[in-house]
């Protein structure tokens, strides 16, 4: 098996949001709004949602940090070039939404696509309340 890196590190994107700066009331209904952002982008598709939480804590070594109330991953993948096969350790996509005891916090690992994480960064901000950005 051959080993390479990638010519670029990727920096995980992140986001906290108070309860107070959302609508949003759960990891569930967080989850459906980047769904139906996916399903409305024209070169993005849905895959599936990873409960992440549930997974770690059946197994019997699995070990959730203090505070998470839940966590689950939205699977996709932009598609929009695919230049060498090895790309494919790269994708598909997945943005992570956890509920800590003070809110949520959305991540992603940036894209070598601006494109891609232009999208990503919109609908991650599109969580919080109008009202509160304009304050």
């Amino acid at each position: 098996m051959k080993q390479s890196l990638s010519v670029n590190d990727y920096p995980i994107y992140s986001l906290e949001i108070g309860r107070d700066e959302t609508t949003f009331g759960s990891v569930d209904a967080i989850c459906g709004y980047f769904r139906a952002c996916i399903e409305a982008h024209r070169s993005a598709v849905f895959i599936t949602e990873f409960d992440h939480y549930s997974h770690t804590k059946q197994l019997p070594e699995g070990h959730i940090g203090e505070g998470i109330r839940a966590a689950k991953n939205v699977v996709f993948c932009f598609g929009i070039s695919l230049p060498k096969p090895e790309l494919l350790a790269c994708r598909p996509r997945s943005i992570g939404v956890a509920e800590t005891d003070s809110g949520f916090v959305v991540s992603f690992m940036e894209t070598p696509m601006p494109v891609a994480n232009a999208a990503m960064e919109d609908w991650a901000a599109g969580l919080r309340n109008l009202e509160t950005e304009a304050a």
